[in-house]
């Protein structure tokens, strides 16, 4: 099931971005969940290849992946090695395919519940902020997936652990099937992967809706909405927090992002 939460004031918000359990087998407090920002609530969760490809999403998948990599190999010599890597620099640079964005971090899922592309439509639309549990997912995944995590002492897969199980789509999503996906955790390729602690969920073909999936296949989802009168809060909350554009993406141009929505002033209302 999914759990939906407004968010009433910025208190609340400090609630949900300190979620953890202590864990007995190291004697610390951990957090098993991972975070998704939208920056308009009725925004539905579908993967860039289904926004992209709509009903011929799963024709024109491969032929995606065989251009990107065939262009891109001067980039990467080793994309060949592995689809789960053309996957991921792909979906990394713009391109449309199955992987969904998450991050590790719930200050970063904020970030991009607040992330307009125009300063002035902030606070136009209740935003949302997903939070799943990597271990409730893991619990659900093929025998030989929860061994392999087990072998691994890991708590989500790399490109090499899933490569080593499965190296093509179509064996899958047969091992899938309707009722389980892999989250996996991307090379460290650059700064920006690394400073917003991201994570991948792979969706199979056979889970046709992601939400229904939680609905039906979950206990541990939740859907926290933020409603668009605290947005500004939240915003300048998480500047003083060291989250924002210029951290999200390095560089000239998250650099110059920041600046600009800094000294942005705001309309008379």
């Amino acid at each position: 099931m999914i759990k939906e939460v407004k968010i009433k004031n910025i208190n609340e918000i400090m609630e949900l971005i300190s979620e953890q359990r202590f864990d007995d087998r190291i004697g610390r407090y951990r957090s098993s969940f991972l975070y998704r920002g939208i920056h308009k609530s009725d925004y539905h969760l579908k993967t860039s290849l289904e926004r992209n490809c709509r009903d011929k999403q799963f024709n024109l998948e491969k032929s995606i992946l065989r251009n990107f990599t065939k262009y891109a190999m001067s980039e990467d010599p080793e994309m060949d090695t592995s689809i789960w890597r053309q996957m991921i620099i792909g979906q990394h640079h713009g391109l449309p395919t199955r992987l969904l964005d998450w991050t590790y971090s719930p200050l970063m899922g904020l970030h991009f519940s607040i992330d307009e592309q125009s300063f002035n439509e902030i606070d136009e639309n209740d935003s949302v902020v997903w939070k799943i549990d990597i271990e409730e997912m893991n619990s659900k995944l093929p025998k030989k997936y929860r061994k392999k995590l087990q072998e691994e002492k890991a708590f989500l897969f790399t490109v090499d652990m899933l490569n080593e199980l499965v190296k093509d789509i179509d064996s899958y999503d047969e091992d899938m099937g309707i009722y389980s996906m892999v989250l996996i955790e991307p090379p460290s390729i650059d700064q920006r992967i690394i400073n917003q602690y991201s994570y991948f969920m792979l969706v199979p073909k056979g889970i046709k809706d992601i939400e229904e999936f939680f609905e039906q296949e979950t206990e541990n989802t939740v859907k926290y909405i933020i409603p668009k009168e605290l947005k500004w809060r939240v915003r300048d909350f998480l500047d003083q927090m060291n989250i924002n554009e210029r951290i999200v993406y390095p560089g000239l141009d998250g650099l110059s992002t920041w600046i600009k929505r800094h000294y942005y002033v705001k309309e008379e209302q």
